[in-house]
């Protein structure tokens, strides 16, 4: 049975997408920590990330690093976080948001309905991408 990730990668499910390439897309969670909270998924359905092949799980990484750059820049945090967790949704997904404290990695901050405004931050984040040249970024509707 396909994912709920999967359904959002093939359109079937609406998801706020700020990076998609042909191993990779990166979208915003509906549940988010902090503004900003975008997850870096593989386009295949691998369930553990520990069962990822080492070259795709090097893409994701890298994948995750540009994300995190535009994200620093554009949330003007202290850090930006890298976390994989696994347990929510059994296909890989790692977690990348900006960081102040440590209390902003806690599953209890996360969103109980999904922010109104995840579509502007979608916005500002591929317009960042976009500013940093990233061929990844596909114009959304009511992006500049």
């Amino acid at each position: 049975m396909p994912t709920l990730f999967t359904g959002i990668i093939e359109g079937e499910i609406p998801g706020h997408f700020v990076w998609r390439d042909d191993r990779a897309v990166a979208i915003l969670t509906i549940g988010p920590f902090v503004p900003g909270h975008t997850m870096v998924i593989p386009v295949e359905e691998i369930d553990s990330w520990l069962d990822l092949d080492p070259d795709l799980a090097a893409h994701l990484m890298n994948v995750s690093q540009v994300i995190g750059t535009a994200l620093l820049a554009e949330y003007g945090s202290e850090r930006v976080a890298l976390m994989i967790a696994g347990l929510e949704v059994p296909h890989t997904h790692l977690h990348v948001m900006p960081l102040n404290t440590l209390s902003d990695l806690d599953f209890h901050n996360a969103a109980k309905e999904p922010p109104a405004d995840l579509a502007d931050h979608a916005r500002r984040i591929r317009a960042r991408l976009r500013a940093m040249g990233r061929p990844e970024v596909t114009p959304e509707p009511g992006d500049a």
